[in-house]
């Protein structure tokens, strides 16, 4: 994986991409709020050799900081798009864990017919029509509790609510000390990306999926209402889910062989019915 960065007025954009053939479908892994690139090392690795693959520090995180936090989800998937234009990534197929599942959502908003298939793993909807007023309200205000949580306790709480598993547990915790020297840090990221949530929730726009997607979401998920959420996406939209066994909120870290196995076996139907891939 080569790593490259992408400058916007916000701060620099950093990303992993590693490219066979430009005709060929493109793996972008989107990892969820206050995890970063390292979310889908056992991805990356499976995948590198047999697809193309892209993963970035979404703006705000690990290797994409210091990062003004001035921009919106909306941004996000612009300055997406713009990375991925440069990137001659044509061909994509959007693999989101939770706030990754929301960008990918917004950004088939703004560019319906550009992304070839969409994976959510442990994400939800981002209609408004899915949330309750009192969810909303809360998302607004979760900043404060981050800031009271001692750090200690939000690390071992952060990294067991997330993981299931020994190496996801472990990972988590990682990923979050990227912010040891100051976690209020943590605390103010965590607060703005439920608060960029919160407003592209609120502009109550239609976040059609506009191509063929799977939902995955692990059976133990205890991240807010994450389960309950895919139920209703599986029944109300039709879309296929997958419930993955002995796995959290970051399920394909959990079972990192189950996920990839339910991935490529996205990309074989793809093949068989006609797409780019």
């Amino acid at each position: 994986m080569t790593e490259n960065s992408y400058k916007t007025p916000c701060g620099c954009i950093h990303y992993f991409v590693n490219i066979i053939d430009k005709q060929k479908i493109t793996l972008v892994f989107l990892p969820g709020l206050t995890a970063d690139h390292r979310l889908f090392e056992k991805q990356t690795e499976y995948f590198e050799k047999k697809q193309n693959v892209f993963v970035w520090d979404a703006p705000s995180h690990a290797l994409s900081r210091p990062f003004t936090n001035h921009y919106s989800l909306s941004d996000m998937a612009e300055w997406l798009d713009k990375i991925l234009t440069k990137e001659e990534i044509y061909n994509p197929i959007f693999i989101g864990q939770s706030m990754g599942g929301y960008l990918a959502q917004m950004y088939m908003e703004l560019y319906p017919d550009k992304i070839k298939g969409f994976i959510s793993i442990d994400s939800a909807p981002l209609q408004k029509s899915y949330m309750t007023a009192m969810e909303i309200w809360l998302l607004e205000r979760a900043e404060p509790l981050y800031k009271i949580y001692p750090w200690k306790a939000l690390l071992r709480a952060g990294s067991r609510g997330c993981a299931e598993t020994d190496y996801g547990q472990k990972l988590m915790r990682k990923m979050m000390m990227s912010y040891d020297p100051d976690p209020k840090e943590y605390a103010r990221l965590a607060g703005f990306g439920y608060r960029m949530l919160v407003e592209a929730i609120k502009a109550d726009l239609p976040y059609h999926i506009s191509c063929p997607a799977l939902l995955i979401c692990g059976e133990k998920d205890k991240a807010g209402s994450a389960k309950s959420y895919n139920k209703k996406w599986h029944r109300r939209e039709g879309l296929p889910i997958k419930w993955i066994k002995n796995a959290g909120h970051n399920s394909n870290t959990d079972q990192p062989d189950e996920v990839n196995r339910l991935i490529e076996k996205f990309i074989s139907e793809l093949d068989r019915k006609g797409e780019p891939g």
